[in-house]
């Protein structure tokens, strides 16, 4: 029964989406269990018929089995350094090998790289890792080892950010912290520009990288328009605007840490430069009598659904927050609008955001449908992995 110790037989039937290489096992689908596995513990997956299917990490909840190989291998130092190396390469063919202009990327995308569980985002030297399962977690030291003879040099120290991104289940008690390596220089580049980053307190591992080529579109549309960054956590967006020759930046969030780093960054930049404000408010309060102050307005919310019962809810925001920009933009202006939430779908989102122009009856057209970047890759067995949607519109 080697190399998962504890065999897990499917219910007949339900081998088909793990036989279309979908890397997620859900609990309702599993007939038995030989062995008792323990949170963490590398499995494998047999149909009904006793044909091996996948092997991987078990866990307790929906998804019991988060697949890491459809093969009947081992999952030694091997095993995890050529998917690792597979996802550096990857990387090095978009161009982020020895990247000045553009240190900062994510190194390993979960399924995408085809390693459920695991997040790894490179920061100029610095790997911050986050688990998403128990048994990633348990293997972080030999993911970090692993790491470093991958990338050689160009990787100083590897920070573990699990703490809150493991199930809160799980009889663990994660604390983030270096597991290879110091704390180092925490300022980084991204087309040209710098960045200050909290890996360390931040949200996610400390930076949305996911968001840089729509970044440099916004940069694109921002000549001489009055910009509104809303949702603005450390002012990426602000400064891809003022780079592009944007007459008035404003930057907004409700966290008076994430302004005080947003108006560092804007600092770094440009210093001294009258362009630009920042305030620490409510989102919905501030877009209340704002009327045609603004004609680029960007809003890129956290994630208002991160289940699924919360979907109809999260819906209703959306469709809150853009018609309040509908009704105060300028005409002639131009909206980005983002979700970040895995359950909402491209349609669903679409929908909130066309019954939002309808409400404030103002002419739209889509000049851009827009989604995470090439180093946020999307396994095309799991379109679950399609995460971020935006849409630029024009507003007449």
């Amino acid at each position: 029964m080697n190399p998962g110790q504890v065999k897990i037989t499917l219910k007949p039937g339900k081998e088909q989406s793990v036989k279309r290489f979908h890397p997620w096992i859900f609990s309702g689908a599993i007939a038995r269990f030989a062995g008792k596995p323990a949170e963490g513990e590398w499995v494998s997956v047999y149909s009904s018929a006793d044909e091996f299917l996948a092997a991987g990490h078990y866990q307790i909840g929906s998804i019991a089995v988060r697949v890491l190989t459809f093969t009947d291998v081992e999952p030694d130092d091997n095993f995890w350094k050529n998917k690792i190396e597979s996802a550096w390469k990857l990387r090095q063919s978009l161009g982020f090998n020895d990247n000045n202009e553009t240190n900062v990327f994510r190194l390993l995308h979960g399924e995408g790289d085809g390693l459920p569980g695991l997040i790894v985002d490179f920061y100029n030297g610095t790997a911050v890792m986050q688990s998403h399962s128990v048994g990633m977690f348990l293997i972080r030291d030999l993911l970090a080892k692993v790491l470093k003879e991958v990338l050689g040099d160009r990787l100083k120290a590897v920070y573990d950010k699990s703490a809150k991104t493991l199930p809160f289940k799980a009889d663990i008690s994660p604390v983030d912290e270096y597991i290879l390596g110091e704390q180092r220089e925490t300022k980084v580049t991204e087309y040209g520009l710098k960045f200050k980053v909290d890996w360390q307190e931040g949200q996610k591992t400390g930076f949305f990288i996911d968001q840089r080529e729509n970044r440099l579109l916004v940069q694109q549309y921002s000549r001489n328009r009055d910009v509104l960054n809303m949702f603005c956590y450390t002012g990426g967006f602000s400064f891809y605007a003022m780079k592009g020759s944007a007459r008035m930046v404003h930057s907004v969030d409700a966290s008076a840490s994430a302004i005080e780093i947003t108006r560092q960054n804007v600092e770094l930049n440009f210093p001294g430069d009258s362009r630009h404000e920042a305030f620490v408010a409510d989102a919905f309060d501030f877009m209340k009598n704002i009327k045609d102050q603004y004609d680029l307005i960007i809003l890129d919310p956290p994630a208002f659904a991160k289940h699924r019962d919360t979907l109809p809810q999260a819906l209703k925001g959306y469709k809150r927050i853009n018609t309040r920009a509908f009704e105060q933009i300028r005409s002639g202006g131009v909206l980005f609008t983002f979700s970040c939430s895995q359950v909402v779908t491209k349609d669903q989102f679409r929908e909130a955001v066309f019954s939002a122009a309808a409400i404030a009856k103002r002419n739209v057209r889509i000049l851009h449908q827009l989604t995470q970047p090439a180093d946020h890759p999307v396994n095309i067995y799991h379109p679950e992995g399609e995460y971020l949607k935006g849409l630029v519109l024009f507003v007449e």
